[in-house]
């Protein structure tokens, strides 16, 4: 597997003058046209905005929370949440620019990702949660050792600050990782 140091990639942690690239580089990635370059869009069952500057800034902000910034040559190429939660660490807001997907970069940062956890907070185990229609999303995370627990919460219908759905049966399913201790 990839290093972060082999793809030329840096991480960071964002901050506040970084909210308004990051709130573009996740929208890019699952909404509007530009999201259908790569596969993880969503453009099809939810229109409007995925997240706004209000949302990014309050994990930057927030207390046991990064928001690590992934930039190649200066310019940022994905993002995402890491979230300490007592025995485990949450994983979210996971974007890669769509013109990068597919080329191995999220498995180099899901990985970095894991490997901060780790060694950050001591945490044994990482959850996600996402949207139980995204069968193809669900499949990548399981190749990556995550699994399905069948535990639902309810998508935040008529709270357009999470899109506008297109369907009437979305739902977040929680995925959930061992973390081995090195």
């Amino acid at each position: 597997m990839e290093t972060a140091a082999a793809t030329g990639l840096t991480f960071r942690d964002a901050t506040d003058s970084d909210v308004d690239a990051l709130v573009a580089l996740i929208d890019s990635a699952y909404r509007g046209d530009s999201s259908r370059i790569g596969w993880t869009t969503e453009a099809d069952i939810l229109q409007g905005q995925r997240t706004d500057a209000e949302a990014v800034l309050a994990v930057v902000k927030a207390p046991d929370s990064r928001l690590l910034i992934v930039e190649r040559d200066g310019a940022p190429v994905a993002c995402c949440q890491l979230e300490h939660r007592g025995d485990h660490a949450y994983f979210g807001m996971f974007a890669v620019s769509p013109a990068l997907q597919g080329g191995g970069l999220g498995k180099v940062i899901i990985t970095e990702a894991e490997r901060t956890v780790r060694e950050t907070w001591g945490v044994t185990e990482m959850h996600m949660t996402v949207i139980s229609v995204r069968e193809d999303l669900i499949a990548w995370y399981e190749r990556r050792g995550y699994r399905r627990t069948g535990r639902m919460t309810p998508f935040p219908y008529g709270d357009e600050r999470f899109g506008i759905p297109q369907r009437d049966d979305l739902r977040f399913e929680l995925l959930v990782k061992p973390l081995a201790q090195v």
